[in-house]
């Protein structure tokens, strides 16, 4: 089955990270997406966690957006101070219990767009 990373050939592990990269490249300003997504966008529904595997590891990849990224509740990366303000720079709002407003920001592009 494709949904275990023990599956994952080398091959299908660098189109992964590729597909990942681009992903988080196209989220636009003010918008945030999950790391579900991202993952179902690359094609491993399963792989939410190593979306957040890649960015965190991946060289270059701090030089996206991917403070546009956050959980499924809309919750921002715990002990990144930085995450919650760069989206509000952005406009990004929070609900009183300091999750993304996620019915007024989150960015679900049409599979086939990507």
């Amino acid at each position: 089955m494709r949904d275990y990373p023990d599956k994952m050939t080398v091959e299908q592990a660098r189109a992964f990270q590729a597909d990942v990269l681009n992903i988080v490249g196209q989220i636009p300003r003010g918008c945030v997406t999950t790391y579900g997504m991202i993952a179902t966008l690359a094609g491993w529904p399963s792989h939410a966690r190593m979306v957040g595997h890649t960015l965190r590891c991946t060289p270059g990849a701090e030089r996206l957006p991917c403070h546009r990224v956050v959980n499924s509740a809309g919750r921002t990366a715990p002990g990144w101070m930085q995450h919650r303000p760069l989206l509000e720079k952005e406009g990004v709002t929070f609900k009183a219990n300091g999750n993304v407003d996620m019915s007024r920001h989150l960015w679900e592009p049409a599979l086939d767009l990507i």
